[in-house]
């Protein structure tokens, strides 16, 4: 990097980190155009933004002479998201501004508001905090800001999203009007765009795309999964993808609690992190991941934002996000500042479409595929183990004095085997999935006026590649319905609605039809189901080439019901409407 002079403290300090190449935001704010203006700046999540804010300042703060005048008041304030963002740009901006004698001090939730105020009193170049917490001492009068010259929005658009809007607005509008404002968020919505316009003049746009930096970095997969085998499949995908640190999303504390009992007791190093954890527990957490003590982290979106972990290789995203721009946020905890990383988005085939449209309004290409199979898992783990240092490095004196041992009382076939054994007997099992294919997510068409229907759930669609039908121990007396019948025909077999056709239910049995094409995958994956109380078979030939009745209907009233029949009324009163209209009397005729 070289925009400053070879003697300039933060080249000193750039240097010693070993930064050699700017990334493109980097390099955008450090353009002649941008100098001493506001900037609107847009850029993935994980681009180096902190270190962009961070050489943008210097114009401002340092001027020429490169040095900072003793701490008195501060000169910038940094408001960001949530306590650990805050604290990383607190780490960031220290070891920038280290040898221009910059003192940084960070004022976050969770931290003693009394010590906060100490640090202040003493006096800081650049305070960071979150909302909450800076309007706090704003307004207790410890964060004197009348020679501020600088604001900084770090993620703006979540800060948003958090619900922060009215201490940002406090914050900004106790703030000098002189001061300069840059604005830095992954996405622009346009509550974003509408606080550029009311607080900043004139602000340089600058727009860093996916394809310059950030995404180019994540390889993004769209993994296809049976009805209910998500869990299988992230078990699967955390197998597969080896890394030293994986995120997997969920939508719900509930969903998180679930998937993290499940990985737990698959044998995963596992923590959790959502909005019902205490600040100690959090940090605990976080710790665990940074020392490598837990490989994988089950969160919410809201308790995984502003955390930066530099091990996080995998994202997966066991439930699809609410919009684009959560799956950006999600996919941009990893892939950071030019490491490569893998997120993997997990699609129940009723759920494809809307998938798609996530993934084309985010700008992300996915390469979709089923999800990682036992035994692509088995071959993976036996190329690992050829390559793992335990099998390549060098052998000692006493470990080929063991092996001799070991030679002359065992077979090398026998001893091979230990091996293998002591290598997985430390890996989770990988689970038996089934991948349901591209599948159909076209929807039904409405059933044509006077087309027959069966005796209950209707004929169905007509299955374009031909149908296998089934039988299932369940029926009109035990209340079978199509509402709760399709549901476990799905789980069962591991398929999707439109490859059900026809469902009748009788009496005592419900027979359904499934498209011939999953006909295989669907008796396989039933007759893995330990159910006594629910069996699903095969039939040889279709209902209606058995000859087996229809339901019973009710019987239709005689044509000549609700008319006097003699002198003798009808034993039950019927409703007929009064001639030329009018509402209906009760008639005992």
């Amino acid at each position: 990097m070289d925009f400053f002079p070879a003697d300039h403290p933060l080249t000193k300090a750039l240097s010693e980190r070993d930064f050699t190449e700017a990334t493109s935001v980097q390099t955008a704010v450090m353009e002649p155009g941008a100098k001493d203006r506001d900037l609107l700046v847009s850029a993935q999540t994980g681009s180096g933004k902190t270190v962009a804010y961070g050489l943008a300042m210097a114009s401002t703060l340092l001027g020429d002479g490169g040095m900072l005048e003793p701490a008195t008041d501060p000169l910038a304030l940094i408001v960001a998201p949530t306590r650990e963002l805050a604290l990383q740009v607190h780490r960031e901006l220290s070891w920038l501004y280290q040898h221009a004698g910059g003192r940084v001090v960070s004022c976050v939730g969770g931290m003693d508001p009394r010590a906060e105020q100490r640090l202040l009193a003493r006096g800081a170049h650049i305070v960071v905090g979150t909302p909450g917490r800076l309007r706090d001492h704003l307004e207790r009068g410890g964060l004197r800001i009348n020679n501020l010259k600088l604001v900084v929005l770090d993620e703006a658009d979540e800060m948003l999203d958090l619900g922060f809007r009215e201490d940002l607005e406090f914050i900004l509008e106790a703030t000098p009007q002189e001061r300069r404002t840059l604005l830095f968020s992954a996405t622009l919505p346009k509550d974003i765009v509408a606080m550029a316009k009311r607080y900043q003049r004139d602000a340089w746009r600058i727009a860093v795309s996916a394809g310059q930096q950030g995404h180019a970095d994540i390889e993004s997969r769209a993994v296809r999964v049976a009805p209910n085998e998500i869990e299988h499949a992230v078990v699967n995908v955390l197998r597969f993808v080896e890394s030293p640190g994986a995120l997997v999303f969920c939508n719900t504390r509930e969903a998180v609690r679930h998937l993290q009992a499940i990985l737990l007791e698959r044998g995963f190093a596992t923590v959790s992190l959502s909005g019902e954890l205490s600040q100690h527990d959090r940090n605990q957490a976080l710790q665990a991941l940074r020392d490598g003590r837990a490989r994988v982290c089950v969160a919410t979106d809201v308790a995984a934002r502003g955390i930066d972990l530099p091990n996080i290789g995998l994202v997966i995203h066991a439930e699809l996000p609410q919009n684009a721009q959560t799956l950006q946020h999600r996919s941009g905890r990893t892939g950071r500042a030019g490491r490569k990383g893998v997120s993997v988005l997990l699609v129940l085939l009723s759920r494809r479409r809307k998938a798609e449209m996530l993934l084309q309004s985010a700008g992300v290409h996915a390469v979709w595929s089923g999800a990682p199979s036992a035994d692509d898992i088995r071959r993976l783990d036996q190329e690992r183990l050829l390559q793992s240092p335990f099998v390549t490095e060098d052998l000692g004196e006493d470990d080929l004095a063991m092996a001799k041992a070991l030679l002359a009382e065992r077979s090398p076939e026998d001893i091979a085997a230990a091996l293998v054994r002591m290598y997985r007997s430390h890996l989770p099992a990988a689970e038996e999935v089934f991948d349901p294919g591209a599948g159909s997510v076209e929807p039904r068409q409405p059933r044509d006026a006077g087309e027959p229907r069966g005796p209950r759930g209707g004929k169905g669609k007509e299955l374009p590649g031909g149908s296998v039908w089934f039988r299932l121990n369940v029926g009109r007396l035990k209340n079978a319905d199509p509402r709760w019948l399709i549901p476990l025909i799905c789980r069962q077999g591991k398929i999707t609605k439109p490859e059900i056709g026809a469902i009748r239910i009788f009496e005592h049995e419900t027979k359904f039809e499934i498209e011939a094409s999953a006909a295989e995958r669907f008796m396989a994956s039933v007759a893995r189901v330990e159910r006594n109380d629910i069996r699903i078979e095969p039939l040889d030939k279709p209902p209606h080439a058995e000859g087996e009745p229809h339901a019973p209907r009710p019987p239709k009233p005689p044509h000549h019901a609700g008319k006097p029949h003699g002198d003798k009324p009808n034993a039950k009163a019927r409703w007929k409407a009064k001639p030329g209209g009018g509402p209906k009397v009760r008639s005992a005729g």
